[in-house]
């Protein structure tokens, strides 16, 4: 019964669209309806500022991370963790209180392996950190940083976390079929070329 709990909390939390509240709270916009029409944090950033981004950033980490931290103290078991991490993920995507609809997952997924794999997941962060570095694109470093987190987990020998990791990658990869899309036709929009535009006033 217990895990069954942590369950339904986990997409509960999951589902919370802390983008779209604190976009419409704090600065009047509809994150759906502008820029990449998401409500993830790399969205509310743009249209709200970077500080924004970065509070959305914090509580899409939460929602992940919190529901998983109270499983492993409820049953530590990989598959009743692994099961509870999967529908705080869900959530985000298939969100109840946006009529099923969501992100794109990735801060709720990283949220997820916080307290499951740091070392892993801290590698998979710096190689999406220096992609997105170098290329400008967002969603490049994102799908990175999903793909080599399963390997990083397997080199540290964390395998019980690699059917978790596998289904997250392929919930962020069809997520981002559409930036997919667009980075093999090169119009997909870089961070660099949107901050430099902000900051000489082309937009």
């Amino acid at each position: 019964m217990q895990e069954f709990f942590c369950l339904i909390i986990g997409y509960i939390l999951g589902s919370v669209p802390w983008g779209l509240f604190i976009a419409r709270t704090f600065c009047g916009i509809d994150p759906r309806e502008s820029g990449s029409h998401n409500t993830g944090a790399t969205n509310v950033a743009r249209l709200c500022g970077f500080g924004w981004g970065v509070v959305t950033l914090a509580c899409d980490l939460g929602k992940g991370a919190l529901p998983v931290w109270l499983a492993m103290h409820v049953n530590p078991s990989p598959v009743i963790v692994s099961a509870v991490g999967l529908t705080c993920v869900l959530g985000h995507v298939f969100s109840c209180f946006m009529h099923l609809r969501g992100g794109k997952a990735v801060a709720t997924s990283i949220g997820v392996f916080l307290p499951l794999a740091f070392w892993p997941l801290l590698a998979s962060a710096v190689l999406c950190i220096l992609v997105i570095w170098r290329s400008g694109f967002v969603s490049l470093g994102s799908l990175t940083l999903v793909t080599a987190l399963p390997v990083c987990l397997f080199v540290a020998g964390q395998w019980v976390w690699l059917p978790l990791a596998l289904c997250v990658w392929g919930l962020v990869v069809w997520k981002h079929r559409e930036n997919i899309a667009r980075l093999r036709a090169g119009t997909e929009k870089s961070w660099l070329k949107g901050k430099h535009e902000r900051q000489t006033g082309q937009i």
